[in-house]
């Protein structure tokens, strides 16, 4: 678990200057011995200006709609007039799979974006990943998300950034509709309330929309939840209320059947974004998306705000309190086939990406970064668009975020076996109760 709130930590030394120390207990002059047979010292976050010239190649999807990539790899070598980063794309649809393919074939780049968390585990199984525990573990105290990187207490990659999923919503509809707005206090069934009251009074129009992914309901459940993990042992039931809750806004008419959504390949971008929802609970990526869409016209123009998740029950839920949601960081790996020439620079760059300054680049283009300070908030908060009122603010700025995928050596399966679950239920092909009993049954029989 971890408790995030940007702001709440001052600024630290910028990335050019932080300085990685050793990993393990001694710290000083100790080195580790990484998956791939090298042995390194402790990594910095800038390169010796007098090493040699080195190039590094860096792993990114839809470059043209995603420019994380290239803004890390350009604040990074402004910094380091020694190193150059190439930009290797991958079909993001197709990521983890053609990733597999290179790591196979030895055709990796340098650097891994690690997209999904719940890959880690085979790739590290593959050998395919060095170990960059002296990196992590020197990594400033505002940084979030490392532990989903962590296989038996080693690290093989480091965060970079960590969405959070957030309540975005359509002031606009919500007043047309004569419906309060979100105010920090709303629990799912306050939200549930909400979305059929807005439906009522817009004329066609939804008052929510839920994306077809299996996160976007449990994520929540198992985030919110008391007792709730992905244990391979566990009761799933706790699932049900969230299913029973999303099933009944589809039968109100609330909200966009899951059928349509895949029948008719709906985006949430499209949903939300022209005005057919009035609220979507969405990752924090989003923000960048909207502000860009709106600019360019392809969203239409609104006034839109961010409210936190709707809540387990009112324990976690108004402004003196910490809500609780999820979200996966995305983190930086080393191939374990790297030339042993460029590891150094490569773990100067992992770490570079963990740090305040690149905190502050990727604020600038609308990313949430791992890192948590007062120039990042402001930064992030300084875009054109996005908006500044207090409740958006504390949506974005203060959460228990949780990780969806919690590493261990049998998420993937786990959350296979579940994602069949989500399916069945949410077409109308099982019924509940035997889709959670059904998924449960798989996980204990591959798991044991």
């Amino acid at each position: 678990m971890k408790k995030t709130t940007l702001g709440m930590l001052t600024a630290l030394a910028t990335a050019g200057a932080l300085t990685l120390a050793a990993c393990g207990g001694g710290g000083g002059d100790e080195s580790t011995t990484p998956a791939g047979g090298q042995t390194t010292s402790g990594a910095q976050a800038s390169v010796d200006p007098g090493a040699e010239p080195v190039t590094l190649t860096l792993a990114g999807w839809s470059l043209e709609t995603t420019p994380e990539f290239q803004v890390l790899a350009d604040a990074f070598m402004a910094a380091n007039s020694n190193v150059t980063i190439e930009l290797k794309e991958y079909d993001a649809n197709d990521y983890g799979t053609l990733m597999l393919a290179d790591m196979a074939a030895g055709n990796a780049p340098d650097i891994i974006t690690i997209k999904e968390a719940k890959a880690l585990g085979q790739w590290v199984d593959g050998g395919q990943l060095l170990d960059v525990t002296d990196v992590v573990s020197a990594l400033p105290a505002n940084v979030s998300g490392a532990g989903s990187y962590t296989i038996d207490g080693v690290n093989y990659a480091a965060p970079y950034r960590q969405d959070s999923w957030v309540l975005f919503y359509n002031a606009d509809l919500f007043s047309q509709a004569g419906v309060a707005v979100p105010d920090g206090s709303w629990t799912w069934d306050d939200y549930a309330t909400a979305a059929k009251a807005l439906t009522a009074n817009l004329g066609g129009k939804k008052g929510a929309y839920e994306h077809s992914w299996q996160s976007t309901l449990q994520g929540f459940a198992q985030a919110q939840t008391p007792g709730a993990d992905l244990g391979g042992g566990q009761d799933y039931s706790y699932l049900k209320p969230y299913y029973e809750r999303v099933l009944d806004l589809q039968t109100s008419g609330a909200q966009e059947t899951y059928g349509n959504i895949t029948t008719n390949k709906l985006t949430y971008q499209g949903q939300f974004g022209k005005q057919e929802a009035a609220m979507m609970a969405m990752g924090s990526w989003y923000v960048a998306t909207l502000i860009t869409q709106q600019a360019s016209g392809e969203a239409d123009s609104f006034t839109w705000g961010m409210a936190p998740i709707p809540q387990y029950d009112s324990s976690t839920t108004g402004t003196d309190k910490v809500p609780v949601t999820f979200g996966d960081p995305t983190g930086l790996g080393i191939n374990a086939g790297i030339d042993s020439s460029k590891v150094a620079a490569a773990k100067a760059f992992i770490a570079f990406a963990a740090s305040d300054a690149a905190g502050e680049a990727l604020a600038k283009i609308g990313i949430l970064s791992s890192v948590s300070s007062d120039a990042v908030t402001a930064a992030y908060f300084a875009q054109a668009g996005i908006p500044t009122d207090e409740l958006s603010k504390f949506a974005i700025s203060t959460h228990d975020t949780r990780p969806e995928n919690p590493q261990s050596p049998n998420i993937a399966a786990i959350q296979t076996a579940l994602g069949e679950a989500h399916t069945a239920i949410m077409s109308g092909s099982s019924a509940i109760d035997d889709a959670i009993a059904l998924a449960t049954s798989t996980i204990q029989s591959e798991i044991g």
